[in-house]
């Protein structure tokens, strides 16, 4: 295993989970700490409307390279004391084919806090993680990342393959663009979004470090293509199995499902490591490697290390609030809880798992009297009108709404709106009309119901360093730690 490689990488988890405190408290014990970059803008938001405990982003701001642009995000957010209970939190404009100048700024300031705050005071690795999905706010995304020094970058959810060459010319300070999906775009036409940072910050004197960059991949042909194809070099990957939490690639074989209606995987969907070694690449495996002997199994493999996420998740360092991680772990205890696979809840089409905390309640007791919401609008998809103008669609938004857009009926049943969702996990939910607060969903891999072995069944809670003890102790000692 090269001295530059991690053991292992603590998940990406968004909404807000991953965050830097959970990133620092791995990244000390030398692994790959690793921020979420999801929604980040709408995290940093809310938590400068609820007076940012700590002062730790206001702490960040004080080292950006752009002064002037800090200063006036947190004169437009930043609420002293916290905004009251049943206050609604203000939003930050959608973003857009050609995103606000004052977007394209908070994007680029809150991606440098976080990745700042989980790298301060220590030399360790903290890398941040996207869904390729995600395109419009990349690039800004990126350069804000590096300029608080980010050192690896993680992406999955898609097909990355213009992020490395992004990178290398973001490191540069140069512009950069990226062709974006839009749908119903003519045959022969392409639309790209282009970033100038000159046009945004004080542009540093010297050049950036280029981060590394790891792909999260379900097959060996996504693995192959990226290998070869690239805009630039691709550094590693993270070989992700469907038993991982959050989004999972679709099945190879469309349209079958198992008992429980979950998309039905197979032996197609598992990726060949021999394979995967001839791209002589280091590679780390995801998905149910929560446990000491799968990592030694992983390591035997040819693997750099695993990626572990769940664990992780419900530690006392990730975003998650207190309550909901204690009301998990005792569900976890009890036996009371289970992951399902949901084919139709994301509107990226992607399955995604869900916790559901009570085995008798079904998914439409849970989900499908939910208010649709398309406030947010990270997941929403561009498209080409009628008209040929560019618009901008999510099958979670209010079905009238959506069918306006020249949207099929079809697309909207089982659909949930997943960045509000998702960031009410966080505890930080909009306030509705009439006072009610967001309904949160909880994402994690299968491996949540074989967490017993790290939860104090007293405290019930445990600790990024017991998960880090509990992964490595059956691992020889010189293996067990990544050289700063």
């Amino acid at each position: 295993m090269s001295a530059s490689n991690p053991l292992i990488i603590q998940g990406g988890m968004g909404i807000g989970i991953s965050h830097w405190e959970l990133a620092k408290a791995v990244s000390l014990q030398g692994h790959l700490g690793v921020v979420s970059g999801t929604a980040l803008a709408a995290v940093i938001v809310r938590r400068l409307q609820d007076g940012d405990a700590g002062g730790h982003i206001q702490r960040a701001a004080e080292h950006f390279v752009d002064p002037g642009l800090a200063e006036r995000i947190l004169k437009r957010y930043y609420i002293a004391g916290g905004k009251s209970d049943t206050s609604p939190y203000a939003l930050h404009p959608q973003y857009k084919m050609a995103s606000s100048k004052s977007l394209i700024e908070l994007t680029i300031f809150a991606n440098y806090a976080e990745v700042w705050l989980a790298k301060e005071g220590h030399d360790g690795k903290v890398g941040i993680n996207f869904l390729e999905k995600i395109q419009l706010p990349h690039l800004p995304s990126l350069y804000g990342a590096m300029l608080a020094g980010v050192d690896f970058v993680l992406m999955g959810a898609g097909i990355p393959r213009e992020i490395p060459g992004a990178l290398d010319r973001l490191a540069q300070h140069d512009s950069a663009e990226l062709h974006v999906n839009v749908l119903g775009t003519p045959r022969g036409k392409q639309h790209t979004v282009a970033f100038e940072p000159s046009e945004h910050i004080s542009v540093p004197p010297v050049p950036l470090k280029r981060p590394k960059f790891l792909a999260i991949v379900a097959s060996n042909v996504l693995a192959e293509a990226l290998a070869k194809k690239s805009t630039g070099h691709v550094d590693g990957f993270i070989v992700e199995h469907y038993t991982a939490g959050g989004h999972n690639a679709p099945p190879r074989t469309k349209g079958e499902t198992n008992e429980r209606g979950e998309p039905a995987y197979g032996e197609r969907d598992i990726v060949d490591l021999e394979r995967l070694r001839k791209l002589e690449r280091p590679f780390w495996l995801a998905g149910s490697y929560g446990h000491p002997d799968r990592l030694v199994q992983a390591l035997a493999q040819g693997a750099a290390g695993v990626q572990v996420g769940t664990a992780f998740a419900f530690c006392n360092e990730s975003g998650f609030p207190a309550a909901t991680k204690r009301r998990t772990l005792t569900a976890v205890l009890e036996g009371n809880i289970d992951v399902y696979t949901d084919g139709r809840m994301s509107p990226t089409g992607f399955p995604f798992k869900v916790v559901r905390m009570d085995r008798t309640l079904s998914d439409e007791d849970m989900y499908n009297d939910r208010q649709r919401n398309c406030d947010l609008g990270y997941l929403r998809t561009p498209y080409t009108k009628l008209n040929g103008a560019i618009g901008y669609r999510c099958p979670a938004e209010p079905v009238q709404q959506y069918l306006s857009k020249e949207g099929l009926i079809e697309d909207t049943p089982g659909r949930v709106c997943l960045c509000n969702a998702l960031i009410a996990g966080m505890g930080k939910g909009q306030v509705r009309e009439g006072g009610a607060l967001e309904t949160p969903i909880l994402t994690a891999g299968d491996d949540l119901t074989n967490l017993t072995p790290l939860i104090n069944s007293d405290t019930m809670s445990y600790s990024a360093q017991d998960v880090l003890d509990y992964l490595t102790s059956a691992v020889p000692t010189e293996s067990s730690h990544v050289p700063a």
